[in-house]
């Protein structure tokens, strides 16, 4: 342990959080409850199209050390890709960011399903109601491509959650349906007009980055997630050097959503500079 309580190996700060009011398997609840354990001091709930898991996590903080930062994860997709737009600091309650987001898990719904009856198609017997079910929709929850990944590793279809992806579910996969379509420069704004401050996710394979983040800027984005989920030392490196080089803050995080989802990704094990979070309170002064 360190002087602060924290356990050594583990950053103060975690900007890239999912609960189960999206995908991940921790409730908001649960998910504060391990980062106050790890002694974080600075924790983004980032819900895939969902804000509704933050008044949980911000009462379950009360009287902690730790402080919670509102937060969303918008998916978007642009021609060579799916992309996702963070956003921090940003007002929850907000009644145009609660209609836009909700239109957004409706829309994920619809494609959920299809998925599903894809499934069936191929003579999986992937029940919808369970799926809804493991996403906790009748409490709220988003439904996603993860959700019928762990529906099908449950009916004994696949061994893992990545298999299942591999297999079927994938971008490449016999049972991909595409998604409503938002275009990354919408989702930025969507999150500054909510008062938030939006940054773009996990970067660093996103080719000729350094042509399509100008559009972007424009349309009010101020971060860049630099220190990310497994990036190595050299990744992130350049991803710094290339936020610096246009403005950016630096942001970061694990991209935790459980153990048993993303081993590989776990809460406060992305070292994030603490000064990113006093960066990102300078631009939203």
């Amino acid at each position: 342990m360190t002087r602060s309580g924290r356990r050594r190996g583990w950053s103060a700060v975690d900007l890239h959080t999912h609960s189960t009011a999206s995908d991940g398997s921790l409730t908001p609840e649960g998910l504060v409850a391990l980062a106050v354990e790890r002694g974080l001091r600075h924790l983004a709930l980032t819900d895939h199209d969902s804000t509704e898991g933050v008044d949980g996590a911000l009462r379950a903080a009360q009287g902690t050390p730790l402080e919670v930062v509102p937060g969303v994860e918008i998916n978007t997709d642009t021609p060579g890709g799916e992309l996702h737009v963070l956003g921090y600091f940003l007002n929850h309650r907000d009644p145009q960011l609660a209609d836009r987001l909700s239109r957004q898990r409706a829309n994920r719904m619809g494609r959920g399903e299809g998925i599903v009856q894809r499934l069936h198609d191929l003579g999986i017997d992937v029940s919808w109601e369970r799926v809804q079910a493991i996403a906790g929709a009748a409490e709220g929850g988003a439904v996603g491509r993860p959700h019928i990944a762990r529906a099908l590793v449950e009916g004994g279809y696949v061994g893992s959650i990545k298999e299942a992806f591999d297999r079927y579910i994938g971008n490449d996969g016999p049972a991909y349906v595409a998604r409503a379509k938002l275009e990354p420069a919408e989702a930025v704004a969507i999150v500054h007009r909510a008062g938030g401050l939006p940054a773009l996710a996990h970067p660093a394979d996103i080719p000729e980055l350094d042509g399509f983040l100008p559009g972007l800027i424009d349309a009010g984005m101020v971060g860049l997630e630099c220190y990310y989920g497994v990036y190595p030392p050299e990744v992130v490196e350049r991803m710094v050097a290339v936020a610096r080089r246009f403005g950016l803050v630096p942001t970061g995080g694990s991209d935790f959503h459980g153990l048993d989802v993303q081993p590989e990704l776990d809460l406060g094990a992305t070292p994030v500079p603490e000064a990113v979070v006093d960066e990102l309170r300078a631009r939203r002064a």
